[in-house]
């Protein structure tokens, strides 16, 4: 008996997702290990495609709701594999626990598109950080929201590219030795020294053993930007070399609120910001002493990304889904 094309392929779904659970089963049990997930391709022509955004938390405030309404348009035009999040998921200050109701009312309530309904791979942010860290990470809050995956430095292979999602918050000088009036939350990271050793050790040690056709690296701070942050000095000195020692593709962070496009002179890095998803315009914008700045929106929106073996395609999205700026190269970056 023939069966029915649209049971077959149900069928077939329902398999992906219990492999995919019991990966990140497995990649949390222990909070030792450099944690590895891994995300099959479903696209028949070995494609995949996803939504970056970040700084977003804000209980659909300051035109949050609006991005992610077109977040959701854009998603189901691209037929999306899934979204990352570049940080500072819930503002001001993080989650108080894992039953704080900014976690539905700033996430669950708001991102409703059924393109949305896709896993969700996130980093931390300073804001993050004013918070408690250990709810966002909880395992409590992966059960009662299957597509929230949080980590503080993780890596996600998806076949033809492996994303390697490191925590840059505790990197920054200023949060320990002038935190102002804020308080960390800084449990799992101290001694900081041996934190962010091993945290580049594992970056470094999973970026040279990749064959992946494009290496992407997700951090929430800046490396390179004309926003209002500028360059994060740590992370130019720490982990840039380890990036351009390594070949990797992109760079994809948030942090300044805005959406950004920089590439480097000394190597193939194109540095992205998508800082966009809430609060933005704070009207200002510095000189790059290096770099090429391509483009600069400062304001609200998203970026969507595809890639295919040889191709990549990078677009940014202002609040209302419009286009404001497209890149395209192949896998020797010679801009098309």
């Amino acid at each position: 008996m023939a069966c029915d094309p649209m049971v077959v392929n149900v069928m077939i779904m329902m398999i992906i997702c219990c492999l995919w659970t019991v990966v990140i089963f497995r990649a949390s049990a222990d909070v030792d290990d450099h944690v590895r997930l891994q995300h099959p391709l479903r696209k028949h022509d070995g494609s995949l495609s996803f939504l970056v955004v970040g700084d977003w938390g804000r209980r659909g405030n300051y035109n949050q709701s609006q991005v992610a309404l077109q977040m959701g348009r854009i998603g189901e035009k691209l037929d999306i594999d899934f979204i990352v999040s570049t940080g500072d998921n819930f503002y001001d200050k993080g989650l108080t626990s894992e039953h704080d109701s900014a976690f539905e009312e700033s996430f669950t309530n708001i991102y409703t598109a059924k393109s949305l309904q896709k896993q969700w791979y996130t980093v931390l942010g300073n804001h993050d950080y004013r918070g408690n860290v250990e709810a966002q990470l909880s395992q409590i809050l992966r059960k009662m929201e299957e597509r929230w995956i949080c980590f503080r430095s993780f890596l996600l292979n998806a076949e033809i590219a492996e994303f390697f999602f490191i925590d840059t918050t505790p990197f920054v000088d200023k949060y320990f030795t002038d935190p102002k009036d804020q308080t960390y939350d800084w449990s799992g990271v101290l001694p900081r020294k041996n934190y962010l050793k091993k945290a580049l050790q594992d970056l470094e040690s999973a970026l040279r053993e990749s064959s992946a056709k494009w290496k992407i690296v997700v951090g929430h701070h800046t490396i390179r930007s004309a926003g209002q942050h500028g360059d994060t000095q740590e992370l130019v000195n720490q982990l840039l070399p380890i990036l351009e020692a390594n070949s990797v593709d992109f760079y994809m962070n948030g942090h300044d609120h805005c959406l950004q496009h920089i590439s480097s002179l000394s190597s193939s890095i194109q540095f992205l910001t998508s800082g966009g998803g809430s609060k933005a315009w704070r009207g200002d914008i510095t000189e790059l002493d290096e770099d090429n700045l391509r483009f600069y929106y400062d304001g609200q929106g998203f970026m969507s990304v595809e890639l295919e073996p040889t191709n990549a395609r990078i677009v940014f999205y202002d609040v209302f889904g419009e286009i404001l700026h497209t890149w395209s190269a192949s896998k020797d970056f010679c801009t098309i």
